[in-house]
């Protein structure tokens, strides 16, 4: 007796069957998958304002298609003020062949602009004041031998002055701290100086090298002061609470130039949130990634939200009154 086939209908699902299980196989000997790209992070050190602009950038990068986990692999590091450490972690993520290096500061971005130079690795840096003054770019909009872009925390030093002397009237004297090695905070000195000429304001100036020179050069302008303003100093601001307490001591209203800083126990600032510069790298990174993977022809940004913070408490602890009109204008307002 003649046996039987399997009927055609029968053969013809197993068939369909057998296929798709083999397919995700072929897929995955021959290189079908999703690519997973990988970015290094290099960050100068803890403290608010950096942490958001972290924070910023990852979150900036998964809104737009780049998820860490999934098609994105990232590899942090904080030199935390060494600068040793600082080119060792860029001379590390060139040697891994990362897509792309992303700075967070301008030490560590110099140290991933030199380290990257001759290799076809992007750089994008962020929080940096003065880029093309830092010598990262030749020109914020063109740059084309130059595989660097990024977004600059720029603020108006004029604009802080002019509220400064709102809230304090009759200032006669700024002092300010920065560490004459960071060139961004030496060219944001330069800009406050220029503002209090304008206005007939003298400026004592205090420098350090490390956070640990914070007190003593805040006890440096006690007595010689009538105000005190802070740039985006990476240094001083590690160090701001020894400043805060100085010049809640001695009633010396102070202004820190960023958010973080207001919430911290400064009095005022027109600046950024940090986590907005950050963002708005990560949608940077994400259109390099997406497009040929190079910035020679991305140009350099500004920070596009500014607004007004207040702390009501610390300025109530450093003698002073801010108006209700200020506090009216302001985004955030801490202390009330």
């Amino acid at each position: 007796m003649k046996k039987k086939g399997m009927p055609k209908i029968l053969v013809g699902v197993c068939l369909v069957l057998v296929l798709a299980l083999a397919i995700p196989l072929i897929s995955g000997c021959g290189g079908g998958q999703a690519k997973v790209y990988k970015i290094g992070i290099s960050q100068l050190v803890t403290h608010p304002a950096l942490d958001a602009t972290r924070e910023g950038i990852i979150q900036g990068l998964a809104d737009n298609g780049y998820v860490e986990g999934d098609n994105l692999g990232i590899d942090y590091q904080n030199s935390e003020l060494d600068m040793s450490l600082t080119a060792s972690i860029a001379q590390k993520f060139v040697a891994d062949k990362v897509d792309v290096i992303v700075s967070i500061a301008t030490p560590n971005s110099l140290a991933a602009i030199s380290a990257a130079e001759g290799t076809d690795i992007p750089v994008v840096f962020s929080a940096i004041t003065d880029p093309a003054g830092s010598g990262m770019v030749a020109d914020w909009d063109n740059h084309p031998d130059e595989n660097v872009t990024g977004v600059s925390d720029m603020v108006s030093v004029a604009d802080d002055v002019d509220l400064i002397v709102e809230i304090v009237p009759g200032v006669g004297t700024m002092g300010t701290l920065y560490n004459a090695g960071e060139a961004n905070s030496v060219f944001l000195n330069g800009k406050l100086i220029e503002a209090c000429d304008a206005l007939g304001i003298g400026v004592v100036e205090a420098t350090v090298s490390t956070s640990a020179d914070v007190l003593t050069a805040a006890q440096s302008l006690v007595g010689r002061v009538d105000a005190i303003w802070v740039g985006c100093d990476n240094t001083v601001v590690s160090g701001l609470e020894a400043l805060i307490k100085v010049c809640e001591d001695n009633d010396i209203p102070l202004f820190p130039s960023d958010d973080p800083s207001i919430e911290r126990g400064g009095i005022a600032a027109w600046g950024f949130d940090y986590y907005d510069i950050g963002y708005q790298t990560g949608e940077m990174v994400a259109g390099i990634l997406d497009g040929d993977g190079s910035a020679y022809n991305v140009p350099v940004e500004k920070g596009e939200i500014i607004f007004l913070s207040v702390n009501t408490a610390a300025a109530e602890r450093m003698g002073v009154t801010v108006p209700q009109s200020l506090i009216d204008q302001a985004k955030t307002v801490y202390g009330e």
